[in-house]
């Protein structure tokens, strides 16, 4: 039987995309729910699923082909064979009845591994006679995401190098629609808002003695590292309810107030950077937002974040300090006012009471639209950031 394969239905938000990877040819088997072609979008990339097992007969839209919503892409063959006709004769009575086997993967695994993709063969299990438990998938996931943190303290890692043969070579290769969008929407900032920056220094000494005080307590009641993101989250969502201009943006001549704290957390990927946003921010506690910055990192890694999860925040954390960055002049996520950048921590001489002492420092730096914020606002916002941090117990105290 013939069926007809189309792209996904696209959001309103996106008005066509491109035939990315056609993952499977003409002619190949393939089996249900397998992936078969990726359809790149100015924003993520959509996977297209076999809806049956069966065979593609022809492809219609090629490799860089602009495809709309909904439209038709391949045509396929669904397998006639049937489950009567796979079973093979045989004498039952010299058959081994195998003993039970124990389930390996409770409830809450099975859950976890189909909402992660995780391939359950690359676990390893501690649970009784092998079973699979949920600390186990914890711990799997906290590897990957340290997997996520070194690549990304390495940028010489990069797949998909350009190689040249001679010195004088050149290559010539389109821009993904990722990349134009990106570099389209930060010439739109640059031109059309008066983006200004300011910087300060934290001394982040109490934060580092806390995470090595508590940071394996932490991790064995949690199931997730103790990093220093979710602080400076936290620091910025209690600075934002006492500056909620900061939290503001602007729609042509009016100022929209945002009575929420949405903080999108900016992750570098092989494709480009892309920011999720962690909605309700100021309703969740430490630990759920160190799980929602790992959920994010493992998505983002894997080309699994949805529309949604990208769309939207109030105000924007960007950390350069993986790559090693120093110090920067991070640029504004349109249509938020402001955007902070965490840079590399340094042991640096530092005059404390009078006398010079090494401390681990960072370097902030907020980018602002001085359209809406003044230089007050801006540099007591990100003095009020520096002290939280500063003292840790602020950030319990709400100070």
């Amino acid at each position: 039987m013939s069926i007809e394969i189309k792209s996904p239905t696209f959001p309103e938000s996106v008005a066509d995309g491109t035939v990315a990877n056609w993952v499977k040819k003409e002619g190949e088997s393939v089996q249900q729910d397998e992936v078969i072609a990726e359809i790149e979008t100015d924003k993520v990339v959509l996977e297209v699923v076999a809806p049956v097992s069966g065979t593609i007969t022809r492809i219609v839209k090629q490799e860089g082909e602009i495809v709309n919503s909904s439209e038709l892409i391949a045509e396929f063959n669904e397998s006639t064979v049937s489950v009567e006709e796979t079973i093979i004769d045989t004498d039952l009575s010299n058959l081994e009845i195998p003993e039970p086997k124990v389930d390996k993967l409770g409830p809450a695994a099975k859950r976890i591994i189909a909402e992660e993709n995780i391939d359950p063969s690359t676990i390893e299990s501690t649970g009784k006679n092998g079973r699979v438990t949920k600390a186990d998938l914890v711990n799997h996931m906290n590897n990957k995401s340290q997997d996520i943190n070194t690549a990304q303290a390495e940028p010489s890692a990069v797949k998909n190098e350009i190689s040249f043969s001679d010195s004088r070579d050149e290559k010539r290769v389109p821009m993904s629609r990722l990349r134009a969008t990106i570099a389209k929407r930060l010439l739109t900032v640059k031109q059309e808002t008066a983006m200004l920056t300011t910087f300060n220094e934290v001394d982040m000494l109490p934060i580092k003695e806390l995470r090595s005080k508590y940071g394996a307590e932490f991790e064995k009641q949690h199931g997730v590292k103790l990093g220093f993101m979710g602080f400076f989250v936290i620091a910025a969502i209690q600075a934002l309810k006492k500056f909620p201009l900061v939290n503001a943006s602007i729609d042509k001549t009016d100022i929209v107030y945002h009575g929420y704290q949405d903080i999108g957390v900016a992750v570098s990927t092989e494709r480009g950077l892309v920011v999720p946003v962690i909605r309700d921010a100021d309703m969740l506690s430490l630990p759920d937002i160190e799980k929602s910055i790992m959920d994010y990192s493992i998505k983002a890694r894997d080309g699994k974040l949805s529309m949604d999860e990208m769309q939207g925040g109030t105000f924007t954390i960007s950390n350069g300090g993986v790559f090693g960055s120093l110090l920067s002049t991070p640029i504004l996520n349109a249509p938020q006012t402001a955007i902070l950048g965490m840079h590399s921590i340094q042991n640096r001489p530092v005059a404390i009471d009078n006398e010079v002492v090494i401390r681990p420092m960072m370097y902030l730096a907020m980018s602002y639209d001085h359209r809406l914020l003044d230089g007050k606002e801006a540099v007591t916002f990100l003095v009020s950031i520096k002290e939280q941090l500063e003292s840790p117990e602020r950030l319990l105290l709400n100070l």
